[in-house]
């Protein structure tokens, strides 16, 4: 989230067979809401965004998820009612817990910085109360801040060797800022760092004991000008790998002083042995970006049955956008990269007033990480017992024009080393894919995909409706190739127009969703606006930006409906529908 910072190599020619034929009647919606604990007003209090989700492999009853969650935020009513800041000093890193597979969910409250509580006219000063987000970062005199990565693996013992007897850790990596505005009284140099939280006890920490967690780890090495950025973590939870209990936590590192927006910007990658106690960090090829070649962003990283590090990106090679991978055989200690697995084009248009690429219309929703890649490994978790190791790629793509984008997947059995030429998944007709992410069974029977797609053309004004959904699609694999997709679950519609960025200028609706897949079930997550009202007097300010004669954002809390902004988690879980 950062809310703080304003070829095609060894590929086998299967597409046909690969694409298959999607469904597009879904089975009777079971999805439900995640951010349990939001309110639907006011704003920005009712903001969540850019879910993340992980099934613990050896008790796959619990679940986790995170967000980017405004609970604790103040409301547009305290001070300038024409603004709606975040709140300095407040985390967003929202967390919640499910022992019942994914279909149930409970949103722990623990004590923190908190602005929850300031409903105007005064204006607000973070203060200590109650907090639905992340505990102990206020003590070591951090923020959390989003863009949250959760990942189950097994518990160190006594001895330091790691055994699932010993019981399951939950991994939270998140962006993290410094409380004091300061640089004398500053935790670390820079804007933003990575930090990982670990609890040993879930259901502890599901019932509001703080003391669950251990105290957040700045793993990400700083400057006076680093930004680190889009982070993923992984713990390798196959037993029969040779490096199980390894964590792996990937991100970009914009080393200028310009917030997350300049370059150049490395791929690191940092790894624990010990259960996240301490790191080791890594730069992931040359630190290199301009306009013949970029640095992967966006990246993820995942683990094969043999303990094999893959972390991905997508980055420029001769003036040429592509999805490159990097893999590591020891553990994360040495690298080999980049492979070129596939070319991309990313989707949307250039907005001059947001500056960042949008695909809705005007004034929507950013979409610079639409065509990152999301990636999944079928490992055999969490024994490593018939393992494929398939790896399956999914992204958003836009090389077929404004309006026609696509769902497009690749896939490996080779280790990486070749890929098969990307392949469309057939949406209901209107459509168009702006996030994605796959989840392979560990024993990879059965892949399934969890998408957000806009489901009505670019909008050139504000005034128009415009429509946001979430998808669950599930096929069966077979001799490596998924076949007889089907959509298990289809959200309500709901209108972007109703989210909003806190500055009111755009909508908003992060950067990814997730999903998590066991050997009978997947639990996905995405954006919702079902319960976000579209305010026709914010639709007027977006518009009047793109005029010589901009007008000033109105008053809120008076001239919106109070579910204006109301973006929610949702998901659920759903059985293998082929066992």
């Amino acid at each position: 989230m950062a809310h703080r910072r304003v070829l095609t190599a060894c590929i086998v020619s299967v597409a046909t067979a690969l694409a298959g034929a999607a469904v597009a009647v879904a089975s009777p919606a079971t999805d439900g809401i995640v951010s349990v604990a939001s309110p639907p007003g006011p704003f920005s209090q009712n903001k969540q965004n850019e879910p993340a989700v992980a099934i613990d492999a050896h008790e796959p009853g619990v679940v986790v998820a995170g967000s980017n969650d405004e609970i604790d935020e103040e409301s547009c009513a305290a001070g300038d009612p024409t603004t709606c800041p975040f709140t300095p000093g407040v985390g967003v890193s929202g967390v919640y817990f499910s022992f019942t597979g994914g279909s149930s969910w409970t949103q722990p409250t623990y004590t923190g910085l908190t602005a929850r509580d300031c409903l105007g006219p005064v204006a607000c000063t973070a203060h200590t109360g109650p907090i639905g987000t992340l505990p102990g970062y206020a003590a070591k005199g951090l923020v959390s801040d989003g863009d949250p990565a959760v990942a189950f693996g097994p518990r160190p013992g006594s001895d330091g060797s790691f055994s699932w007897d010993n019981g399951s850790r939950l991994y939270y990596a998140n962006l993290t800022s410094n409380v004091s505005a300061d640089k004398e009284s500053a935790t670390f140099k820079g804007f933003e760092a990575i930090a990982v939280s670990r609890t040993d006890d879930v259901r502890a920490a599901a019932a509001g004991h703080a003391s669950a967690w251990k105290d957040p780890v700045i793993i990400s090495k700083q400057s006076s000008t680093t930004f680190s950025d889009k982070e993923q973590v992984w713990a390798d939870n196959a037993q029969s790998s040779r490096f199980f209990g390894n964590v792996y936590v990937c991100w970009a590192s914009f080393r200028s002083n310009s917030h997350g927006n300049a370059f150049p910007t490395p791929l690191i990658v940092a790894r624990s042995t010990n259960g996240g106690a301490t790191w080791t960090t890594k730069q992931v090829g040359p630190a290199t970006d301009n306009g013949i070649n970029g640095q992967p962003d966006g990246c993820t990283v995942r683990t094969d049955s043999h303990g094999n590090v893959y972390v991905f990106g997508i980055g420029r090679r001769a003036g040429a956008d592509l999805q490159l991978m990097y893999r590591s055989t020891d553990g994360g200690a040495h690298w080999t990269g980049p492979t070129m697995v596939a070319p991309v084009t990313s989707p949307g248009v250039f907005d001059p007033v947001l500056g960042r690429p949008t695909m809705d219309g005007i004034a929507g929703a950013r979409v610079d990480l639409a065509s990152g890649p999301n990636v999944d490994i079928a490992n055999g978790a969490p024994s490593g017992a018939g393992a494929t190791n398939q790896i399956v790629m999914t992204w958003a793509d836009g090389a077929s024009g404004l309006d026609h984008e696509r769902l497009l997947w690749t896939s490996s059995t080779t280790a990486g080393a070749s890929w098969t030429a990307p392949a469309a998944l057939a949406l209901p007709t209107g459509d168009r894919p702006f996030y994605t992410a796959p989840a392979l069974s560990p024993d990879g029977t059965d892949l399934y995909v969890v998408e957000n797609a806009f489901t009505t053309p670019f909008r050139h004004d504000t005034s128009s409706p415009r429509g946001l959904v979430g998808q669950v699609w599930h096929a069966n694999v077979v001799a490596g190739v998924p076949s007889g997709w089907s959509s298990l679950d289809r959200s309500a519609v709901g209108d972007p127009r109703g989210t909003s960025q806190n500055g009111l200028t755009a909508e908003f609706l992060g950067d990814y969703v997730y999903a998590s897949a066991t050997r009978d079930a997947v639990v996905g997550v995405w954006n919702d606006a079902s319960h976000a009202a579209d305010c026709p007097a914010i639709d007027a300010y977006r518009a009047s930006l793109y005029t010589a004669t901009p007008t000033s954002p109105p008053n809120v809390l008076v001239a919106c409906p109070n579910t204006f902004g109301n973006s929610d988690i949702r998901g659920g879980s759903w059985p293998d529908p082929t066992p």
